[in-house]
């Protein structure tokens, strides 16, 4: 018996890297899994049924249950029926893992408005339409009696959350919306008995990080600590019937799973007496202990930057964003 005996999943971009694994590792757990995927490029141009269909072939192959859905999150009435096939492929769905993502990096003035758009609607605007759908149908089994466990997996990431990478305008505010939902409707769909939690995982090796140096490379022996299927126990066990918490954000990277705080309050200053005047800002604000995001992406990337990180990373950025 598995820990996902009897449980629906449906898992989004769920073709290729996370969401395959996630895909993979569940069904191994007894999960039905519908696995969705356009198949569309990474900056999510054409389109390839076989991606989703080729997971499904997989899980099959070894005796799980599976069906292919190559719908895009991003449009409504798509987002439903992928929920709606779950439903009428295994009868129920139980939990929905919000994967899929799309992604085009450019510098803000080079940025065009369909790009922008494209990024946050896969990203922003298809966890949210698949979240409502699967939550349109767990009111109707709770007003029905029903009381089995639910679960929403939300899927960020370290860009919009800690170290917002250059370029990535549209990415990484999708991210950071992604959790905000995660919150939202954590604090929403308890009533109905659904726990929403968030994953963000880092140096994992998938087609988005393709070219990032050290992470097309598994190591000879041993662990691979950037194999996407070191996600997806975590990930299972947020969408198993058995997880203790809700409204959580969990980075991953290799074998370590961190508690996210994410915009915690910091040191304040604070006027008795009125309104600051712009002069007593002026005097006051530079002596609070404010982050430099130069330093925090610095830090993030690793200490072989040495002790001239900030330097080193606005190079890094002015090279990158001015390459003509």
């Amino acid at each position: 018996m598995g820990s996902m005996d009897g449980r629906t999943v449906l898992v989004t971009g769920a073709g290729r890297g996370i969401g395959r694994a996630e895909a993979l590792h569940l069904a191994s757990l007894g999960a039905n899994v519908v696995v969705n995927d356009p198949g569309v490029d990474t900056d999510g141009r054409g389109g390839d049924a076989g991606v989703a269909q080729a997971v499904v072939d997989e899980i099959t192959a070894l005796g799980g249950r599976a069906v292919a859905d190559r719908g895009s999150v991003a449009d409504w009435g798509g987002a439903e029926r992928m929920v709606e096939r779950a439903v009428a492929e295994f009868g129920d769905l139980h939990a929905v893992v919000n994967n899929a993502a799309t992604e085009v990096n450019k510098g803000v003035e080079r940025l065009e408005e369909a790009e922008f758009d494209d990024v946050v609607a896969v990203k922003l605007k298809g966890t949210f339409a698949v979240s409502r759908w699967a939550a349109v149908h767990w009111r109707r089994r709770w007003e029905a009696g029903d009381r089995a466990p639910r679960a929403i997996v939300n899927t960020a990431s370290g860009s919009g959350l800690f170290n917002s990478l250059p370029a990535q305008s549209n990415y990484a505010a999708a991210n950071a919306g992604v959790a905000a939902l995660t919150t939202v409707h954590a604090l929403e769909l308890g009533r109905l008995g659904v726990r929403v939690n968030c994953v963000a995982p880092s140096m994992v090796r998938t087609r988005l990080t393709h070219g990032v140096p050290g992470m097309d490379e598994a190591p000879a022996e041993g662990p691979d600590p950037n194999d996407p299927a070191m996600v997806a126990p975590l990930v299972a066990y947020l969408a198993g019937p058995d997880c203790a918490f809700t409204g959580q954000v969990l980075s991953i990277r290799g074998g370590t799973v961190l508690a996210s705080h994410p915009w915690t309050l910091g040191e304040h200053v604070h006027k008795e007496d009125g309104a600051w005047t712009v002069e007593e800002l002026a005097e006051r604000l530079p002596g609070l202990p404010l982050d430099d995001p130069f330093d925090t992406l610095a830090a993030a990337l690793g200490a072989a930057l040495g002790e001239h990180g900030r330097e080193a990373i606005q190079a890094m950025v002015a090279a990158e964003l001015d390459k003509p």
